[in-house]
């Protein structure tokens, strides 16, 4: 979408311990657990790592010191800015051990839920305003029918569910991938955010893509923070599923080794994209994967569930786009197709769309055509299925044929006997396997 990243609001530095609303020992605990893991001695590289202000984490040193936790080495050498350095005392490393014994976390402070929901209010999807042009250019590599923007483009810009369905092989997967590059502005995902004292980690550089971080300057002693750098400043994310989905994936991932909790796929997609493609292909009903989202779609929260069987809420701000093969009678009851908000068929292309595909591709991968190769294929060949186009067919064609002339040594030249022979890959004869 082209959008400035200034449009969203970013989140705070916090100014003081009480800004942070975590519990002192957690903080505390999570200090000596880094500088015991990252071998960290000075104020400064502390606050890189746990992500907070030198003057915030300064107070959290002396807390520790105060607790003969940590003890002050003296003056290092001009390379460290001159900076007093600390190292953990023989308590202090007996308490790291037993604070990592009860989690491994250690790294950025965690955000709290309910600070984090600010942030989310401020960056949410809903805010996003896609126009025509914008969806136009994020998807001008495909062919699609003219009205079919008509559709798609109020669905993307209410930030409410789609569902996307119609033969395969038509762009689905293509056009909800164009949806997500139509967003072009950046947002905060917090590296890990705490609920009842536990840890739950969100950035993940699977689904997240950092944008381009700017540098302190290493001959200042007081770090200068645009924002709170306990977040990592990203594109809107992406999450995209398939015919692995199950149910548990929507849940807090439990590590009992680390102990702590990783973030659904849901929350890390929050103020992004959620796709779930091939609806229908899952183990889990389709049915039953919609009716997991009834609440989070109409009321804008999710309920997740810690070890211990406490459940709390969390901000489900995110785009869901289904996509399927099937009519969605066949696999919905009328009451879940009515809580997904806009509904778009997505059909194969007429001849003339279909010849634009084939020369765009050709073009692209420099395969000469020929009218007499396009007129057999045409007439001879598509007549046999009814003449159904599908948008993969070019592409799969192109392919076979050049496949073909690299084996046979050809000039990258259509003819009739090179369709004959791309066509027969295209489908596979229904017929009986005698064992």
């Amino acid at each position: 979408m082209n959008m400035q990243t200034s449009n969203v609001m970013a989140p705070p530095p916090p100014k003081s311990l009480a800004d942070m609303a975590l519990p002192i020992v957690m903080m505390r605990d999570i200090v000596i657990k880094t500088m015991f893991r990252k071998n960290i001695a000075t104020v400064r590289d502390l606050g890189v790592a746990i992500g907070l202000p030198t003057g915030i984490t300064q107070e959290l040193v002396d807390i520790a010191r105060g607790q003969n936790l940590l003890e002050a080495m003296g003056t290092l050498n001009a390379n460290s800015g001159n900076e007093m350095g600390y190292q953990l005392t023989d308590s202090g490393r007996a308490r790291a051990l037993e604070a990592l014994a009860q989690s491994e976390y250690y790294g950025a402070m965690p955000v709290p839920l309910e600070v984090y929901r600010e942030q989310v209010k401020r960056q949410s999807i809903k805010n996003v305003q896609i126009t025509r042009e914008q969806l136009t250019q994020a998807m001008g590599h495909l062919i699609l029918p003219p009205t079919l923007l008509s559709t798609l483009g109020p669905a993307v810009g209410s930030g409410r569910s789609i569902l996307m369905y119609g033969p395969p092989g038509n762009g689905k997967s293509s056009i909800s991938n164009g949806i997500r590059d139509a967003m072009g502005d950046k947002i905060y995902v917090p590296r890990a955010i705490e609920y009842a004292g536990q840890v739950i980690t969100v950035y993940d550089p699977i689904v997240h893509s950092a944008a381009e971080e700017m540098l302190d300057d290493p001959t200042q002693l007081r770090r200068r923070n645009l924002f709170d750098s306990r977040y990592v400043l990203c594109e809107r994310p992406t999450v995209i599923t398939g015919g692995e989905l199950s149910l548990d994936m929507l849940d807090l991932v439990y590590n009992p080794t680390a102990r702590t909790y990783q973030a659904p796929l849901q929350l890390k997609s929050s103020g992004g994209i959620f796709i779930v493609d091939d609806l229908g292909r899952q183990a889990e009903p389709p049915q039953k994967l919609v009716n997991r989202w009834i609440v989070p779609l109409e009321e804008g929260k999710d309920i997740l569930a810690l070890q211990s069987g406490e459940k709390f809420e969390v901000p489900f701000d995110t785009l869901v786009v289904f996509s399927t093969n099937f009519h969605p009678n066949e696999i919905f009851d009328q009451a879940a197709l009515r809580r997904i908000f806009f509904k778009v068929k997505i059909d194969g292309p007429n001849q003339e769309d279909f010849l634009k595909i084939f020369a765009l591709v050709a073009r692209k991968k420099k395969m000469q055509l020929c009218e007499k190769s396009l007129v057999h294929l045409l007439k001879k060949k598509y007549p046999t299925i009814n003449n159904v186009y599908a948008n993969y067919q070019p592409v799969f064609l192109i392919d076979q044929m050049i496949a073909v002339c690299d084996f046979e040594g050809l000039p990258y030249k259509m003819t009739p006997e090179l369709v004959d022979r791309a066509w027969a890959n295209l489908f596979v004869k229904d017929e009986e396997i005698v064992k």
